[in-house]
């Protein structure tokens, strides 16, 4: 680890991302807008003591470069203060301390650690809140209750994982729309997941918009790399979902 090139301990700013982000190192990150309080002084002596073992830093969520930081890990201005570890391994992982911030001790941070070294923290996923109503013709998932929807082994789910600043998310957002009600009554569900609000063990993002086909037969799921216009994904669907061909043949039948 490049701990012994960074301060012992650092606010976090762009010098940081490096270090941390490019390089790889893990971080433990404490998410404060206050000054001077005993659980700063705690954490200081703990990065004293862990020094070389992981990297320390602190950070508000307000602005500039930290307010990227907070929206990446999931931490908002409710949820101040707040400990985090970081993990940037092949895909991030991250994990909350869940004692009181105000009981905050060396001792204890120092479990935090061992803990995150030894594997027996829990990843935090970021979540939405379950959406009270999800009857349109495009399914809204989170974090919460996306392997309730997509794992679904009677249906066919097309997911459209976005983020709100796309603009060719935005443009195949109507479309979506459509396709949605095209297939409405058959076994095949379009939804759609904000990959910058919310986070599922396993998918990873790397583009935006990202299209995967969950078969019912198969929750693996594959990459959809087909042309974007509506009759592009109907044919597309026609030649791959079984759910789609059931049900345009049902109605084919009826129309007879």
């Amino acid at each position: 680890m490049t701990g012994n090139s960074v301060p012992t301990l650092f606010e976090f700013g762009e010098d940081y991302i490096e270090p941390i982000f490019a390089k790889r190192n893990p971080a433990m990150i404490l998410f404060t807008d206050e000054k001077d309080t005993k659980y700063q002084t705690a954490f200081a002596a703990a990065a004293s003591n862990l020094k070389g073992k992981i990297l320390f830093s602190h950070s508000g969520v307000s602005a500039g470069i930290q307010e990227r930081l907070g929206e990446f890990i999931g931490v908002t201005k409710k949820d101040l203060p707040t400990l985090r570890i970081i993990a940037p391994e092949a895909s991030i992982a991250k994990y909350v301390w869940e004692g009181a911030i105000a009981d905050l001790t060396p001792e204890a941070v120092a479990k935090f650690y061992q803990d995150f070294k030894d594997g027996k923290l829990v990843a935090h996923r970021k979540s939405e809140p379950i959406p009270e109503k999800n009857d349109g013709p495009v399914k809204i998932l989170v974090g919460k209750n996306y392997e309730e929807i997509v794992n679904d082994k009677t249906k066919d789910v097309f997911v459209k994982f976005y983020a709100p600043w796309c603009g060719h998310c935005k443009t195949l957002a109507p479309k979506w729309e459509e396709l949605g009600e095209h297939v409405k009554g058959s076994n095949v569900v379009f939804a759609k997941f904000d990959a910058t609000l919310n986070e599922v063990e396993g998918v990873e993002v790397k583009g935006y918009p990202t299209l995967k086909f969950y078969p019912a037969d198969d929750k693996k799921g594959m990459t959809y790399e087909d042309g974007r216009e509506i009759e592009d994904i109907k044919k597309w669907l026609a030649k791959t979902s079984k759910a789609y061909q059931a049900h345009f043949a049902e109605e084919k039948k009826a129309e007879l």
